[in-house]
């Protein structure tokens, strides 16, 4: 069985052209589009909650997991209403420490952006939305010791679990970045999944704590979109 898992960001207006990172802003309209496309395709968008029972072969199904990095406020306001309309769940990856602050870690490259609240945080859980780690501080772990790199993996999920009230299953490495120590020690710290950059849809017998996924970016066409999901376009850029 083929999944492909989502990957956004932001989903605002993009910045002006030449901006760093403007392809990781997707504008509101475009992923409504998006999701029409998806629904249209005949897939069920899902959170990886709600993904789980299909990767581990207990359920089967045409399914999309549909995530976002960072927990951005703005996923919420333009994001959630969409999600919402066609019955679709989504993951956000939250950054434990950066709870009602900003993207920090760009500071420099692009203008900050608001990270979700507790309230907001709230307002996605009780959506039927789901939640999870993204590290404490969006570390970049390859440039960790050991022990700072289990206190990122393990102390995120200890942090938002007790902060937000809700269970946190899923994981996600900041930047792609990550050797297999890391992934060993998200198994470890109790995750059921681990999602990477790297491109590609899941394939049946995929490492669950090294799990690719499909970039949606600003410039992703539908018919783009299309491919990604329906061919192997993705998985030969992987």
């Amino acid at each position: 069985m083929t999944i492909p898992i989502l990957m956004y960001h932001q989903i605002d207006e993009p910045p002006p052209r030449g901006t760093p990172l403007r392809g990781l802003v997707v504008s509101p309209g475009a992923f409504a589009r998006q999701m029409r496309l998806i629904k249209l395709l005949g897939y069920r968008g899902l959170s990886m909650r709600d993904l789980e029972p299909y990767l581990k072969g207990e359920r089967q199904g045409k399914v999309v997991g549909i995530t976002f990095d960072d927990g951005y406020q703005n996923n919420l306001h333009n994001a959630l209403p969409v999600l919402l309309k066609h019955g679709f769940t989504a993951t956000v990856y939250a950054v434990s420490d950066m709870i009602g602050g900003t993207n920090s870690w760009d500071h420099g490259m692009v203008e900050e952006k608001p990270l979700m609240s507790h309230a907001d945080w709230q307002a996605w859980l009780a959506a039927g939305m789901d939640i999870g780690s993204h590290t404490r501080t969006h570390a970049d772990l390859n440039q960790l010791d050991a022990t700072q790199a289990r206190d990122q993996i393990t102390g995120s999920r200890q942090e938002l679990e007790k902060a937000l009230g809700c269970v946190v299953r899923h994981f996600c490495y900041p930047y792609g970045l990550f050797r297999p120590e890391h992934a060993q020690m998200a198994a470890q710290a109790g995750y059921a999944t681990a999602t990477t950059t790297r491109r590609g849809r899941v394939q049946e017998g995929d490492d669950p704590m090294q799990l690719r996924r499909v970039l949606v970016a600003q410039a992703t066409s539908l018919p783009q979109l299309a491919l990604k999901l329906l061919t192997t376009y993705e998985d030969r850029r992987g």
